[in-house]
């Protein structure tokens, strides 16, 4: 089975700061070794989920070390009232067709 390398970070938003985010969440440019990325956010718009797919643990890591992803970061942070974040290895899981 292929094993993934996949960033999760889940940020809770300031109220009415959702589209104000979005804009400053895009990378520029976009870092090599990501293979895709997904958002996933709450009804109120108040917490948002990031779960990107990465080629390596070690590309990840150059990434987030990355003079970019700082200013990235200083980029979200008027929105940001609180961030949890983790590196994550696994596989997708077979799901049986009925």
């Amino acid at each position: 089975m292929e094993e993934h390398f996949v960033w999760v970070t889940t940020r809770r938003l300031r109220p009415g700061t959702l589209e104000e985010f979005e804009s400053a969440w895009r990378p520029d440019p976009y870092p090599q070794g990501l293979l895709r990325s997904y958002a996933y956010w709450s009804d109120d718009g108040q917490e948002v989920t990031g779960v990107s797919f990465w080629a390596s643990q070690e590309a990840c890591e150059a990434w987030r070390g990355s003079e970019q992803e700082e200013q990235r970061r200083a980029a979200m942070a008027p929105y940001v009232v609180e961030e949890e974040e983790g590196f994550y290895r696994g596989r997708e899981l077979a799901v049986p067709r009925s």
